[in-house]
C-alpha cells in the first residue's frame, strides 16, 4: 500500500507543547531534521541534532520573520515527486526530499478574539506556514503532513506502530485533515475582513465533528459540527441525539434570557417550552414549571439557571426526561441522577455566543443576525387608558420572553411569572390563542387576572376579545397593524391594559 519510510523532516510549529515525545522519536528512527527559528532552539535545547532551515537555503530570516521558508531548496524538498525526473532535478539543484512535515499556523482567530489592533492581527496571517502545509497536503502519495498539534498524539502512535514508516492511506487521511486546518483558517481570515458585509461569499467554517446516531428520523444521517464540550461538561447519560441537540439548543438560548439571580426553571418538548416558572427557589420552580404542562413534559427538555439541589432532583428523577441541563448540581443531586444510566445530564459551563442564524434551503443558504433583543420596561409604551400595575409589568415581561421562543404564531400566557398556557406553530393567531386557553383550563388554572403576549401584531381585535372573556387583564404586543385602534378601543371598553414594544419576534 505504497508504505514509505521517512527519513527527513521539516518542523516549524508555534505552539511546542506535546512536540518533545515526537521530536525525540523521530531522532530514535534516524530522521533527519530540518527547523527554523523558534522552533530549531526547542528541539537544540533536548540535545537532538537539527539542522537550520537558512543554512539549507543561505538566505536568513527576513523582513521580521515574514519570510524564512518560502525557497525552493524547502518547497522543491516537499514538492518533488519520488520519481525518476524529479528525483534527478533535486540531485541536480542539492535540494534534499522532505518526507514529512509538522508545521501549524500563527494564532489568528485567538489573537482576533484578545485585540482589535489591526497590525497585531495582521501580523498573525500566516504564509509559510500555511504554504507548507498546502504543499505538503498536494504531495500526499510521499509526503507526510501534521497541520495542528492535535494531531501530535496520531503522529506518534503511527511513527511507533508502524517503526517510522506511512502507508498511502495514513498519508491521504492527514492530508484531508491539513486542509481542513487550511480551509479553517482561511475562511477565519476572510470572516475578519468581510465586516459582517456579507456581499461576496457565504463563508463558514465549524471545527470538530461528531457523528451522531441519526438524523431526526432513523433513515437520516446525523453529524454535529461544534465544540460541545466546551458549553457543557456532560455528567452521564447515553449518546446525545440530533433531535436532543435541536432541543438543548432552544432550551439555552431561552434560559439565557432570564435574570439569573432569580430561580427559574423551563421544560421543552420539540424546541417548544411547555412549563417555565420563576420562583424564590429552584425546587418551587421546577414544581411549577412541571404544573404548567406535566403531560407533556414526559420525555422532555429540563433546564435551571441555578444549581440543582438533592431535594429537586429527587422531585425531577419521578418522572422521565430526556436531558436536565443546569450550571451546577450538589453532590448528592448528581449521585441521585445519574442510577438513571440514560437520562442525560449537563452542567452548563458557559451561554454560547449565536450572533447569526443560518439556515439551508433551496440550493443556497439563509443567514440572518439572531434576535438577541429583549425587551426591558423601558421598551414598554401603554397604548390604552389604563397602565399595567407593577405586577402586571413583571409578568408582561416574563410572557414576552416566552413567546419570542415560541414557533409563529405564538401565544403566551402568565400569572405570577408561570408560564400558564401556550400555543405555538399555529397558522392563526386565534387558534394559538385558543390552544393556550383551553390547555390552561385542562391543567386547572384560573386565567382571570393572567397576561397575554404576543409574537406579532393582532390584525384584528378577536385575540383581545377572547383574551378578555378568559379573565386576561393585560397583553403586551408589538404593535404595527394599521387595525391597532381597534384592539386598544376594545381594551381600554374593558378597562384591560395594553403595552406595544415595536419588537417583533417571529420564530418560524
Amino acid at each position: 500500500m505504497s508504505s514509505t519510510r521517512i527519513q527527513s523532516a521539516l518542523i516549524s510549529v508555534y505552539y511546542k507543547d506535546g512536540l518533545e515525545p515526537i521530536i525525540r522519536e523521530l531522532s530514535r528512527l534516524g530522521v533527519r531534521l530540518f527547523s527554523t527559528g523558534g522552533t530549531h532552539d526547542f528541539i537544540r535545547s533536548l540535545g537532538i541534532a537539527v539542522e537550520a532551515v537558512e543554512d539549507l537555503t543561505g538566505y536568513p530570516s527576513i523582513l521580521d520573520g515574514r519570510v524564512k521558508t518560502l525557497h525552493p531548496k524547502v518547497f522543491g524538498g516537499i514538492l518533488a515527486r519520488r520519481e525518476a525526473d524529479h528525483i534527478a532535478q533535486l540531485t541536480q539543484y542539492d535540494i534534499p526530499a522532505i518526507d514529512l512535515v509538522i508545521v501549524d499556523l500563527y494564532p489568528f482567530e485567538a489573537t482576533v478574539a484578545q485585540t482589535d489592533n489591526e497590525s497585531a492581527i495582521i501580523e498573525k496571517i500566516d504564509i509559510g506556514g500555511i504554504s507548507l502545509i498546502r504543499a505538503a497536503a498536494k504531495n500526499y502519495r510521499d509526503v507526510t503532513v501534521v497541520a495542528s498539534r492535535d494531531e501530535y498524539g496520531s503522529l506518534l502512535q503511527l511513527l511507533h506502530d508502524k517503526n517510522g514508516a506511512t502507508d498511502l492511506d495514513d498519508r491521504r487521511e492527514l492530508a484531508r485533515r491539513a486542509f481542513a486546518v487550511t480551509s479553517h483558517y482561511d475562511t477565519a481570515i476572510f470572516q475578519y475582513f468581510d465586516d459582517d458585509r456579507g456581499d461576496l461569499a457565504f463563508k463558514q467554517s465549524v471545527p470538530g465533528v461528531l457523528p451522531l446516531r441519526y438524523g431526526e428520523n432513523p433513515h437520516q444521517r446525523g453529524v454535529y459540527y461544534g465544540h460541545f464540550d466546551s458549553v457543557f461538561e456532560k455528567l452521564g447519560g447515553k449518546e446525545i441525539s440530533y433531535n436532543n441537540l435541536l432541543d438543548i439548543d432552544a432550551a439555552i438560548a431561552l434560559m439565557a434570557e432570564f435574570k439569573h439571580d432569580e430561580p427559574t426553571f423551563a421544560v421543552l418538548k420539540h424546541n417548544n417550552a411547555c412549563g417555565i416558572a420563576t420562583r424564590t427557589t429552584v425546587l418551587q420552580a421546577w414544581q411549577d414549571a412541571l404544573a404548567g404542562d406535566p403531560l407533556s413534559a414526559f420525555g422532555g427538555i429540563l433546564i435551571s439557571n441555578q444549581e440543582v439541589d438533592e431535594a429537586t432532583a429527587a422531585a425531577i428523577d419521578q418522572i422521565f426526561y430526556e436531558v436536565l441541563i443546569a450550571p451546577a448540581f450538589s453532590e448528592a443531586a448528581v449521585g441521585l441522577l445519574l442510577k438513571k444510566k440514560n437520562r442525560i445530564l449537563l452542567q452548563l459551563k458557559t451561554y454560547p455566543q449565536r450572533p447569526q442564524n443560518f439556515r439551508s434551503l433551496l440550493n443556497g443558504v439563509i443567514a440572518q443576525d439572531a434576535d438577541l433583543h429583549t425587551e426591558t420596561e423601558a421598551d414598554l409604551k401603554t397604548a390604552t387608558q389604563r397602565t399595567p400595575s407593577g405586577s402586571e409589568i413583571n409578568d408582561l415581561l416574563f410572557a414576552n420572553i416566552c413567546v419570542k421562543h415560541l414557533k409563529s404564531n405564538g401565544i403566551a400566557l402568565v400569572k405570577n411569572k408561570q408560564l400558564v398556557g401556550m400555543g405555538c406553530g399555529q397558522t392563526s393567531r386565534v387558534d394559538a390563542l385558543q390552544h393556550a386557553i383551553n390547555k390552561a383550563r385542562h391543567f386547572g388554572f384560573d386565567l382571570n387576572g393572567a397576561v397575554m403576549a404576543s409574537d406579532a401584531f393582532f390584525p384584528f381585535p378577536d385575540c383581545v376579545e377572547i383574551a378578555h372573556q378568559a379573565g386576561i387583564t393585560a397583553v403586551i404586543q408589538p404593535g404595527g397593524s394599521v387595525k391597532d385602534q381597534e384592539s386598544i378601543d376594545y381594551c381600554n371598553a374593558q378597562d384591560m391594559a395594553m403595552v406595544m414594544t415595536g419588537y417583533r419576534h417571529f420564530k418560524h
